[in-house]
């Protein structure tokens, strides 16, 4: 049997950006991605924050350092600039590695800077 497992998450970052008019995605900080071990178009569950609204898109890379969180397409319309979200990414794994999977938590300060890398224990 595979389990779905939270993979990662950036906690609390803030929306920088909003474009209704760009084809679709969520812009990610190149150096959150890394942090959080995540891929370009690789597919993210957000949650917002501030409204409640769930909703998923695929990642493409924001500059290094410049802290963008960018909204593009249909999901500009979820959030607005100014509003914290978290972003997941989640894999299967089988019931074995899921027993020891120990998902990273990277944690964002008001900025959308690293303020800390956890890993969560079970």
């Amino acid at each position: 049997m595979q389990r779905i497992m939270l993979r990662a998450k950036l906690h609390r970052v803030t929306v920088t950006e909003a474009d209704l008019e760009y084809e679709g995605s969520c812009g990610i900080d190149e150096d959150l991605m890394q942090a959080a071990d995540m891929k370009e178009f690789e597919k993210i569950e957000l949650y917002n924050i501030n409204n409640g609204e769930r909703f998923s898109t695929y990642i493409i890379k924001a500059e290094r350092g410049s802290g963008i969180i960018s909204l593009n397409g249909a999901a500009a319309r979820k959030a607005h600039v100014g509003d914290l979200l978290i972003i997941c990414t989640y894999g299967p794994m089988s019931e074995a590695d899921a027993l020891t999977h120990i998902p990273k938590v990277v944690l964002i300060d008001s900025n959308n800077h690293i303020k800390e890398i956890k890993k969560i224990k079970l």
